[in-house]
């Protein structure tokens, strides 16, 4: 039951955290918005950002309410807050020059691949399966090229979130269902109190999801976006279930996916483009699909990603 709760409890403190800031938001964050973003993002110009403010709010308050503290939950809280506060600070950068310039890419990284390489020895040294990665085909020894492996792994998830992170509760949305998810996994390997945090967190996207609705009140940010990102990828690590976290976590995967792939092609063929924009439900966008209905699909996709993942995993 305490899974249950915490998801309740994640929910409830993140919009009542919500509710509260909203105003102060109003005043000192107000999103600029991208200039190559599609025509009718201009509408959002002027919505108040710095929400995941309060999804952090609403997970920690369920973490500390619903319990247990152990090692591997302050592990997976550590790199969570760390790379919302990255997050922030990007954000913060850019809210003072009034444009969607925050931090650079490889400042961004320099910041990121610290924490995400600590993740992954805490992962190798406290798990039996030590620097294994159970492959689909059998098991793979890495050595400890698997830290190596867990650091790329956890910075692409933190950023495959933050791509996703477009339209109204695309984000959010797809992460609470993918860690609803992960609730399970957790308990099926034994790992209650990851359950526990995995719950925490996706309850509280739950509760936000009340407020960056179609059309939003509040936008979560880098720092929203990022610690989530790195909470999906920090529960896959020390869950030993990289593989696993491709499947449930297909929506954010095709989404930095696109990114890659457009970039690559545009190079390439020195300007040609596979999609009219990225990542993918800008291209969406542009093609005529409305945002809610983008955005449904994109939940029911990660529903169907889940269930999946679900059921073949064992």
């Amino acid at each position: 039951m305490s899974v249950v709760w915490s998801a309740l409890l994640g929910a409830v403190v993140c919009a009542g955290s919500v509710k509260a800031l909203l105003p102060w938001l109003r005043r000192v964050a107000r999103q600029p918005i991208r200039e190559d973003a599609p025509p009718r993002h201009r509408q959002k110009a002027g919505t108040p950002t710095l929400g995941g403010l309060a999804l952090l709010a609403g997970a920690f308050g369920s973490v500390l309410g619903a319990g247990p503290w152990t090692p591997a939950v302050g592990v997976a809280a550590a790199a969570t807050v760390a790379y919302g506060a990255v997050g922030l600070v990007d954000d913060w950068l850019s809210l003072r020059r009034g444009s969607n310039l925050g931090l650079r890419a490889r400042e961004k990284l320099a910041l990121q691949v610290p924490v995400a390489v600590g993740v992954g020895w805490y992962a190798a040294r406290t798990s039996p399966q030590g620097t294994v990665l159970e492959l689909p085909w059998g098991a793979w020894d890495m050595g400890w090229g698997y830290v190596v492996f867990a650091a790329l792994f956890l910075v692409a998830f933190a950023n495959g979130v933050n791509l996703t992170d477009g339209l109204d509760g695309l984000a959010a949305g797809c992460v609470a269902v993918t860690l609803g998810a992960y609730a399970v996994v957790a308990l099926r390997a034994g790992q209650p109190e990851l359950a526990t945090f995995a719950a925490a967190v996706a309850g509280s996207c739950l509760g936000f999801l009340w407020f960056n609705a179609h059309p939003a009140q509040v936008i979560m940010g880098d720092v929203g976006s990022q610690a989530l990102g790195a909470a999906v990828g920090t529960l896959a690590l020390l869950t030993r279930t990289e593989v696993l976290a491709v499947l449930v976590g297909l929506v954010f995967v095709v989404e930095a996916g696109s990114v890659v792939l457009q970039v690559a092609y545009f190079k390439l063929t020195r300007g040609r483009r596979v999609f009219r924009s990225s990542p993918l439900h800008h291209h969406f966008e542009l093609v005529g699909w409305e945002e809610p209905k983008i955005v449904t699909r994109a939940w029911l996709v990660a529903c169907l990603a889940a269930l999946a993942g679900l059921g073949l995993w064992r």
